[in-house]
């Protein structure tokens, strides 16, 4: 419920997914009764440490790897600045060249920034085409004997647009060229077996599919170059320092193996979710565009730019009738610039500004779907009647 008293519709899993039961029920001996540091050798230390290995053990099953090629993280964020920092650093001698997207999370666009900046990388920047599909053959192209890193996010957090990973793993591979995918956005939804995928590197966080926040991993094919950006007491296989977090390893795989047994059940239900949602919205509001692939998407994700208005108006319009959305542009401030993702895509800055993100999870009905594709044209509406751009408005003087 909302703090009004009204029923809160919640659709922003992209952000984030509320802790499973069943994953806190896991992690409670791990906080009280089972408490040990996992680099004690007693025995409460022991069984803290073959949790632990049991939580990798899980994790390396779905993800078809090796369990040593695991590492636990603090979050998604942190595996991407593992995987590009620890990459770049140990492949200086052969280069300094990166290639990525236009389009991907800040994690990994702030993080070459800093390398470009700092420390001398060169950043090639592959484009994406109006749904935000990266052309493989281009990024073959972009490969040169100086390159150390390709990296690709596997589905984008804003448009749910689903990229060929495996296509472009495959040419990274065959040039030698280690390959990471920000898989975060992919998490609980799609295939994620690192032999069909051909990823050198991959990284997850938890709360994307019903898990606690604070924990990540960083999937490191064997032989892969990489150096630790934390360092200390040589956790995790010396390549993440810092006294292991039990509770939330077990909570994570504990998630991840809810997610993956009904995988294929719970995509066509959502997707059906999603479906209806984007054909009530395409038909219902006025200067309406969907953005992102129309089907090679994630099934919860249904994004759109309406016309003439800025999203985060929208999204207080939907808060007030006790939804919670999503925006792909920050309007907080003066400054606020578009989503970077929609601009990139070709999408003019104007109608940029007015972005929307609904994502759905596990809990929402069709029930929910009838109720947003009712009021959310009202919303719209009333506040493209403010714009003077908007033709037949009458704005307010």
């Amino acid at each position: 419920m909302s703090d009004k008293g009204q029923r809160m519709i919640y659709l922003d899993h992209a952000a984030t997914t509320a802790v499973d039961p069943r994953v806190v029920e896991a992690m409670l001996p791990y906080w009280t009764t089972q408490y040990g540091n996992a680099s004690s050798i007693y025995r409460l230390g022991r069984q803290s440490r073959q949790a632990m290995e049991q939580a990798r053990r899980d994790v390396a099953d779905i993800l078809g790897a090796q369990p040593e090629e695991i590492v636990f993280t603090g979050c998604g964020s942190e595996s991407d600045n593992l995987a590009l920092r620890g990459t770049a650093w140990a492949s200086r001698q052969k280069g300094n060249h990166i290639i990525t997207t236009p389009i991907e999370h800040h994690a990994i666009s702030h993080t070459l920034l800093q390398l470009a900046d700092h420390f001398g990388y060169e950043i090639t920047y592959v484009p994406v085409d109006q749904y935000g599909v990266v052309n493989p053959d281009d990024v073959g192209r972009a490969i040169t004997d100086k390159t150390v890193l390709v990296t690709i996010m596997y589905a984008n957090n804003e448009v749910g647009t689903i990229e060929p990973i495996a296509e472009i793993a495959k040419i990274a591979r065959a040039k030698g060229v280690p390959f990471h995918t920000d898989a975060v956005q992919a998490g609980g939804s799609l295939d994620l077996n690192v032999e069909r995928l051909g990823v050198d590197l991959l990284s997850l966080s938890a709360h994307k599919f019903y898990g606690p926040k604070g924990i990540g991993l960083l999937y490191v094919r064997r032989g892969t170059p990489l150096l630790p950006t934390n360092t200390g007491g040589g956790q995790e296989m010396g390549l993440r320092a810092g006294t292991e977090n039990v509770a939330y390893m077990v909570g994570l795989a504990t998630a991840l193996k809810l997610a993956y047994a009904h995988l294929e059940e719970n995509n066509r239900r959502i997707a059906l979710l999603r479906d209806q949602l984007i054909r009530g919205v395409l038909s219902s509001v006025q200067y309406a565009h969907l953005t992102g692939h129309s089907t090679q998407r994630l099934s919860n994700n249904a994004s759109f730019v309406f016309d003439y208005i800025e999203g985060e108006s929208i999204l207080l319009g939907l808060d007030a009738q006790g939804v919670a959305a999503s925006s792909g542009s920050a309007c907080s401030t003066g400054e606020a610039e578009p989503s970077h993702v929609l601009t990139a895509m070709g999408i003019p800055p104007r109608r940029a500004y007015g972005s929307l993100r609904l994502s759905l999870g596990n809990e929402n009905t069709a029930q929910d779907v009838q109720d947003v594709v009712a009021m959310l044209p009202g919303i719209v509406h009333k506040l493209q009647q403010m714009s003077p751009l908007c033709p037949g408005a009458t704005a307010l003087a």
